[in-house]
């Protein structure tokens, strides 16, 4: 039996699946991970300070109009549209078989797709807030509301509209992560793509995970290799779009 097969047995045996995704996930939509070859932290830089730092809450407070810039210019990717794996995740929640995607994506393509119960660990930037009264901006709202220095301000008060999004620095919301918690804790079925498990807190999450199976679909090796049934290095898109739509 390939991986495919196994991985086609394991979603038809499973009742309850959860999908635990990274930024590999979105590559194959043309939006660049952070630490591959090819990512974001290796990429030329054109700015002054390593990207880790611009994106950082301090950075943000501080230096607003460096930050806004490298946002705009490296976190935004307007023309992405979902991919195969956004698509077959979409479809397993419609036909009852998946109860959640946890993402630690921005990018919203997920719920472009069709999934409806999407947890967010690290925020959207189609959402954005005014920091001073919270009035709510869509991305196309706050692209039309940059200032001659390039930051977001609020029509009503003038203040900072701030991305929902989890910079360095900030801790992540409670409520999404207790949600996500009580998924991994009570699925059967635990399918994580696209991410080294090796950032925290978010890679912690897989201690929680009490069910029969543990799905693992990376480019590269993961701390958790040894503990999953079934390892897979391949394409997500292609993997869970054979292996859905059988």
């Amino acid at each position: 039996m390939n991986e495919i097969e196994q991985l086609r047995q394991i979603i038809r045996e499973s009742d309850r699946i959860v999908f635990f995704g990274g930024a590999g996930v979105s590559t194959e939509s043309n939006i660049p991970d952070f630490r591959s070859q090819d990512g974001l932290y290796n990429q030329k830089n054109q700015y002054p300070y390593p990207p880790e730092v611009m994106l950082s809450r301090s950075f943000f407070d501080s230096h607003p109009k460096e930050f806004f810039q490298f946002y705009f210019d490296r976190m935004i990717a307007l023309d992405a549209v979902p991919n195969p794996a956004h698509y077959a995740l979409a479809k397993l929640e419609k036909e009852g078989k998946l109860s959640a995607v946890i993402t630690q994506n921005i990018d919203g393509l997920h719920q472009k797709a069709g999934s409806v119960n999407v947890l967010e660990l690290h925020g959207s930037v189609l959402r954005n807030y005014c920091m001073t009264c919270g009035k709510y901006y869509g991305l196309e709202d706050v692209l039309k509301l940059r200032d001659e220095n390039g930051i977001p301000r609020c029509e009503l008060d003038q203040s900072i509209i701030k991305p929902d999004v989890v910079l360095y620095e900030e801790g992540l919301d409670q409520e999404v992560l207790s949600q996500a918690v009580y998924e991994i804790s009570h699925c059967d079925t635990l399918i994580v793509g696209g991410t080294s498990l090796v950032v925290y807190p978010a890679a912690g999450l897989l201690q929680y995970f009490r069910g029969r199976h543990l799905v693992l679909i990376n480019r590269d090796a993961t701390p958790y290799d040894d503990r999953a049934d079934l390892v897979i290095r391949d394409s997500i898109g292609r993997t869970l779009s054979e292996a859905v739509n059988d």
